[in-house]
C-alpha cells in the first residue's frame, strides 16, 4: 500500500513525463520543417539563381538555358527515346513480316535475323553508363576489399605495396585510357567478340581509378579493430578466416562502406570523362556529341546531362549508404 508521501513524488514523475510528451509533440512540426522546408527552400534558391544567371549568359549558340529549358529538353529526350523504340518495333515487324513471307514461298529456307542498329537513345545511353560503371565498380571491389584486409592485418604486406599504391593512386584517367586502350585491343582481338571492347576499356579504367580508396579505407578498417575483440579472438583460437569473418569484417564494415561510397562516386565521374573521351556509348559521349553538333538545342541538352549525370550519382550514393545501413551492425552510429 502507498505511503501518502509516496503519492506526490507518482504525480511529479507523471507531470514530468506528460511535458516531455507535450513538448516533443510541439518539437515534432519544427523537426520536419528543418527536414524537408529547409532542402525545399535551397533548392527553390538554387533554381532561382540559376534561372536569372542564366539569362545574363549570351553564347555563340544562344543564351545559356534555364530550369525551363532544361526541362523542355528533358521532355524531347523522352519523346525522341519513344519514337525510337516506335522504329525498332516497326523494324523487327517488317523482318517478321519479310521472313514469314519468303518461308512461305520458300520453305526450307534458313532465316536470318538482323539486329536493330538505329542511333541509341539518351535512355539507352544512360542504361548503358550505368552497366558499365557498376561493372568497374564491383571489378575493384573485389580486388580492393581483400587485398584492403590482408594490408590491414599484415604490416609486412603494407610495407610491400604501400609504395605501388601512394603511386598509382593519383593518377588521371586521361593517362590510364590509353594505355588501357592499347592493351585491350592487342589481348581482346576476336572477329565475334562476346562483349564489346568499348565496354572492357571503359570498365578496366574505372576499376582502376575507383579502387583505391576502398582499398585504403578498408586496410584503415582493418587496423582500427579493437585490441580486445583481438584478444577475445585469441583465446577463441580463431583461424584466419574464422577472425577475419567474426571479427575483423563486422568492425571494419563502417569504413569498408566509407571507401565503397567514395569509389563510386569516382567511378561515375571517371567513366562519364572515359566515354567522353574514347567516344564510348553512354552519357559521356552523349555530352560530346551535342557538343560538336552545335545545335540551338545543344546546349539545353548538355545542361540536361549534366543534371541527370548529377541526379544518378546521388541516387547511387544513397544506395549504397541504404546497404551500409542494412549491413552495419552499429544501427546507432551516424551515417549520412
Amino acid at each position: 500500500m502507498s505511503t501518502p508521501t509516496a503519492l506526490p513524488d507518482r504525480w511529479q514523475r507523471w507531470r514530468l513525463q506528460l511535458q516531455q510528451s507535450t513538448e516533443s509533440v510541439r518539437q515534432e512540426p519544427l523537426r520536419a520543417a528543418r527536414q524537408i522546408g529547409l532542402p525545399l527552400l535551397g533548392t527553390l534558391v538554387f533554381l532561382l539563381a540559376w534561372h536569372f544567371g542564366a539569362q545574363q549568359i549570351d553564347t555563340s549558340l544562344g543564351t545559356f538555358p534555364g530550369p525551363l529549358e532544361v526541362v523542355e529538353q528533358a521532355g524531347n529526350l523522352y519523346d525522341e527515346h519513344r519514337q525510337g523504340r516506335a522504329r525498332e518495333a516497326a523494324f523487327y515487324e517488317r523482318q517478321e513480316a519479310r521472313i514469314q513471307e519468303r518461308l512461305a514461298q520458300q520453305p526450307d529456307w534458313e532465316p536470318v535475323w538482323r539486329g536493330y542498329t538505329g542511333a541509341p537513345t539518351f535512355l539507352d545511353q544512360i542504361i548503358t553508363s550505368l552497366i558499365t560503371v557498376l561493372s568497374g565498380f564491383l571489378l575493384a571491389s573485389l580486388i580492393a576489399v581483400p587485398l584492403g584486409i590482408v594490408i590491414g592485418l599484415s604490416t609486412s604486406v603494407y610495407a610491400a605495396t604501400n609504395p605501388m599504391i601512394q603511386v598509382f593512386k593519383p593518377v588521371s584517367p586521361l593517362a590510364w585510357l590509353p594505355l588501357v586502350t592499347i592493351v585491350v585491343s592487342a589481348l581482346y582481338a576476336t572477329p565475334d567478340p562476346m562483349v564489346a571492347k568499348s565496354f572492357i576499356i571503359s570498365m578496366i579504367t574505372v576499376a582502376l581509378c575507383c579502387l583505391w580508396p576502398t582499398l585504403l579505407n578498408t586496410a584503415v578498417g582493418v587496423t582500427s579493430v579493437s585490441r580486445d575483440l583481438v584478444n577475445v579472438s585469441r583465446v577463441l583460437r580463431l583461424n584466419w578466416f574464422s577472425h577475419v569473418r567474426k571479427i575483423v569484417l563486422p568492425s571494419a564494415l563502417p569504413m569498408i562502406f566509407t571507401g565503397l561510397r567514395l569509389s563510386l562516386g569516382i567511378a561515375w565521374m571517371v567513366l562519364i570523362a572515359a566515354e567522353m573521351l574514347a567516344q564510348n556509348p553512354g552519357l559521356g559521349k552523349f555530352v560530346w556529341d551535342e557538343f560538336q553538333n552545335g545545335s540551338s538545342q545543344s546546349l539545353g541538352r548538355i545542361m540536361t546531362a549534366v543534371i541527370v549525370i548529377g541526379l544518378i550519382g546521388f541516387g547511387l550514393d544513397r544506395g549504397m549508404l541504404a546497404l551500409q545501413r542494412w549491413l552495419v551492425w552499429d544501427k546507432q552510429s551516424v551515417q549520412r
